[in-house]
């Protein structure tokens, strides 16, 4: 027996929104208007939300009525006894359907959030799990988002994308799977099937965390690469929310303080742990990244970098140099 009522709930509004749309897909082509109704939770009465969805169908064997929102508002605080009546004649409504209702009840939320301990049970989750007819679905954040990602390049974009270059477009839409699906589609156009997309591919063209990219330019510039690493910084300061790049430039700074701090560690061979320590960081990618870029420069060009990012931030403090013009200046004379 096909479900006549389904909860689909969850934060990846992506995959919730692709459901509904296998549920639409599965309407009659040619009498599907007249058997789809969209109704808003916080605006509908629950008698008309059950009359719409046992009204007999036009010319076909279902009825699809779609409504958004309305567990959350029959449940909200101030609902009062009003709200649980309407929540009650629900609860009781839903197992009588007839076998040609399709009601689908839709939630942007988490009705089941995983917190301390056991999840939090919701009272209609639980009824379509018991329930004959019943159908419920929780759409969440996938455990593993960089092979999400991977997926999603080959079935829906045609593309193939490096487990490095996933892992970076992950950290950039930092859960946000229907932001990561519109950049893999800008990222596919940009490949055009002549190669996979990689790494310089997601920095080249994806909105980044400065701190996230200031690696790449510190890469660009010991490497003497000048365009490219203009082109990192325009992007950088493009980004940066704060007036003139001033967040960038102290993310700079601190960067550039870590790379002489971990050359100088190495010149003394000391432990990873033991810089780790120096550092005020935790062992891990972060760090191992930190060794590999700082042997790229001589401790000398670093030493003279430190000091004319803190001449720069004197003039800065004295309102005789811009932030960003700064940062310019800087890669200008490196790269």
């Amino acid at each position: 027996m096909p479900p006549t009522f389904y909860i689909l709930h969850g934060t990846q509004e992506l995959l919730l929104e692709e459901e509904l749309q296998k549920l639409r897909a599965r309407m009659p082509a040619d009498t599907g208007d007249f058997n789809i109704t969209e109704l808003d939770g916080p605006t509908v009465r629950v008698a008309e939300v059950l009359n719409q969805a046992s009204t007999s169908p036009f010319l076909a064997s279902q009825r699809l009525v779609i409504v958004r929102g309305l567990l959350a508002w029959l449940g909200r605080r101030g609902a009062g006894a009003a709200g649980k009546r309407e929540a009650e004649a629900l609860y009781e409504g839903l197992p009588g359907l007839p076998p040609s209702a399709r009601l689908v009840l839709v939630e942007h939320r988490d009705l089941e959030p995983a917190g301390r301990g056991r999840p939090r049970r919701n009272r209609f989750v639980q009824l379509a799990q018991q329930e004959a007819g019943g159908y419920t679905r929780a759409f969440r954040l996938p455990q593993d988002v960089p092979a999400w990602i991977q997926r999603r390049a080959r079935a829906r974009h045609e593309a193939e994308i490096s487990r490095g270059a996933a892992m970076a477009l992950a950290e950039v839409t930092r859960g946000d799977l229907r932001r990561a699906d519109n950049e893999l589609h800008k990222l596919a156009s940009y490949v055009d099937g002549e190669r996979g997309i990689d790494e310089e591919d997601v920095a080249l063209l994806t909105p980044w965390v400065a701190e996230a990219r200031t690696f790449d330019l510190t890469d660009a510039l010991a490497e003497r690469r000048a365009r490219r690493a203009q082109e990192l910084l325009q992007q950088m300061l493009a980004e940066d929310s704060s007036s003139d790049g001033l967040i960038l430039f102290a993310t700079v700074v601190t960067h550039f303080r870590r790379l002489l701090l971990t050359r100088e560690h190495l010149l003394l061979q000391g432990s990873a742990q033991g810089m780790a320590q120096s550092l005020g960081l935790r062992p891990g990618r972060y760090l191992n990244k930190l060794q590999q870029q700082a042997q790229q420069f001589e401790l000398a060009d670093l030493e003279a970098i430190h000091r004319k990012l803190q001449a720069d931030d004197l003039a800065m403090k004295t309102g005789r140099l811009r932030p960003g013009l700064a940062l310019e200046l800087l890669v200008a004379a490196l790269a």
